[in-house]
């Protein structure tokens, strides 16, 4: 008999009455000398299944090995359950046990366990219900970034995770090489000799695909990256990984207000996508861990984001008469407690903040009339602080080399990005977004820790 998801049995009203196949983990039993029941989970929803295992058909050496973890195989009839707490239950036939768990060494019992031990379990965490919540979600959420631009009519780009530059100029990158560590090659100056690495030169792991994005953005006119980036950043925030995923639109054309009316829409598809595909999952969530998840998130559909100058919003700041940690003034890179003040007590909805100083954003962005500043944005969430960081480029050669020689970014590096600017220079506009800070506002998690599969954080590869 062909296996049924127990996502399938609560949706599918007409397998009342028949007899169905499933197969999964077994996440509790109880019961008495007469009747055993067994909840039964296998990944494809919050809900258990209940079984019904009749003793006078089981004997107790048949149903020694069900225990919490254990995975096992039931056929039996799908009834309407007379229980409390779900709407059909099955009545058990036949019994196949795959794998037993040990109870005395198995780490998931039924006992809650805090987020801090599942993270150092991070192999089996996936079975409790919380991450199997935080995992479909994350699933839908990818699936649901993927429609929106396709339906838009954007081309997935695949940019390179082993590059030669530094798109945020921050250095902060992972170094790649198959040079031997104990025997590096010197130069007569005692630095290390790239040339004899595998691709001649010093590389790393990207840290952005956006310069690689902004080719093919000045080629096909609109298309978005999706994959991994990673920053070697000392960070033990609950907002920082090493290894995180990334989106990055890049749109020819494009000005600044079309790229944030872009972002608006598009981070508002995703979470009406989570909402509409994974109610089931947000309301658990809801309930085990943030009681105003729901009304945040509709909140975040309900109205538009408000649109805001960096010079009025470090104003509104200043006047508030709020102690904040760090120090505001005209010039000062935002922190989040910042950003959320303006989000969660000013405004009480999502902030677009535009027009950034220079010295505080990268060489790419196109500068205004003003010289001081640049057409920057970033979507500012409660919660979260920044989930979108954006801008549009500059377009312009003489401006944008002008930047490049301030900043003393190497040239030899950069040719191939000037390019673009030297042969059909379009307006053009992109933004990121982190993958992972768009799953912990619509999860309602609040480490980044807890909304991706192995996170990789320093001292932490675990896994």
């Amino acid at each position: 008999m062909k296996r049924t998801k127990i996502v399938d049995l609560f949706r599918t009203p007409e397998l009342v009455g028949k007899e169905v196949s499933v197969m999964g983990w077994v996440r509790t039993r109880r019961g008495n000398k007469h009747v055993q029941f067994v909840a039964l989970n296998d990944g494809s929803t919050i809900k258990n299944v209940q079984i019904v295992f009749d003793l006078e058909k089981f004997s107790d050496e048949q149903l020694k090995p069900v225990t919490t973890g254990s995975s096992i195989h039931v056929t039996g009839l799908l009834v309407e359950s007379m229980g409390k707490g779900q709407s059909v239950e099955i009545q058990a036939q036949t019994l196949e046990v795959f794998g037993t768990a040990d109870p005395d060494t198995y780490p998931l019992q039924k006992k809650g366990h805090t987020l801090e031990f599942l993270r150092e379990k991070a192999h089996l965490r996936p079975r409790t219900n919380t991450f199997g919540a935080v995992l479909r979600i994350r699933s839908a959420l990818a699936f649901a970034i993927h429609k929106f631009f396709q339906e838009k009519g954007f081309f997935y780009l695949h940019t390179p995770l082993i590059t030669a530059s530094d798109c945020e100029g921050a250095g902060a990158m992972f170094q790649v090489t198959t040079l031997n560590l104990n025997d590096l090659p010197r130069t007569e100056d005692g630095s290390v000799d790239y040339s004899a690495d595998f691709f001649g030169k010093s590389t790393a792991l990207t840290v952005s695909g956006q310069l690689e994005g902004e080719l093919g953005a000045t080629a096909l006119g609109a298309i978005y990256t999706f994959g991994p980036t990673f920053r070697a950043e000392n960070s033990n925030t609950p907002r920082h990984l090493a290894e995180f995923w990334m989106i990055e639109p890049e749109m020819a054309f494009y000005d600044i207000t079309d790229n944030m009316d872009l972002a608006e829409e598009f981070v508002k598809y995703c979470i009406r996508y989570a909402l509409d595909h994974c109610r089931d999952d947000i309301e658990f969530l809801q309930q085990m861990y943030d009681p105003d998840l729901i009304s945040r998130l509709k909140g975040v559909l309900a109205e538009d984001f408000v649109r805001l100058s960096y010079t009025d919003g470090v104003k509104i700041l200043e006047e508030s008469g709020h102690k904040f940690e760090f120090p505001v003034y005209w010039g000062a890179d935002l922190q989040s407690e910042h950003e959320r003040y303006l989000v969660e007590h000013h405004f009480k909805r999502p902030v677009i903040l535009t027009d950034y100083p220079k010295d505080i954003k990268a060489f790419y962005m196109k500068q205004n009339e003003d010289g001081k500043t640049v057409r920057a944005m970033d979507v500012l969430f409660p919660k979260i602080g920044e989930i979108i960081g954006g801008s549009e480029r500059e377009a312009d050669f003489d401006k944008l080399n002008t930047r490049i020689e301030e900043l003393d970014i190497p040239m030899k590096d950069m040719w191939w990005y000037l390019d673009t600017r030297r042969f059909g220079s379009v307006p053009h506009s992109g933004f990121g977004l982190g993958f992972e800070r768009l799953v912990l506002f619509v999860t309602g998690m609040t480490n980044i820790r807890d909304v991706i599969p192995f996170p990789r954080t320093p001292n932490n590869a675990e896994f």
